[in-house]
């Protein structure tokens, strides 16, 4: 990813706004089950730690949290 200096002496991404993915040091470890009870706001700050996008309804942010952040077992396909 390209970046540019930014007036304040920091770095900033180039071509997005200023928003970017930015890996925090650990990855989430919650369940299916954390998620579905999880509040929206608790999800935003989530979603926003890893850069990604905070909109739609309660429904929807807990949906892609799920299909973002679990796979196999846990993911979207489990019952």
């Amino acid at each position: 990813m390209e970046m540019m200096a930014a007036s304040d002496g920091g770095q900033q991404a180039a071509g997005c706004g200023g928003r970017y993915f930015q890996m925090p040091l650990h990855y989430p470890r919650y369940r299916r089950e954390d998620y579905e009870r999880m509040p929206e706001w608790q999800l935003d700050r989530l979603l926003s730690e890893y850069g990604l996008p905070v909109d739609g309804n309660l429904q929807q942010k807990r949906a892609f949290a799920i299909g973002a952040f679990l796979w196999g077992a846990g993911g979207a396909n489990a019952a």
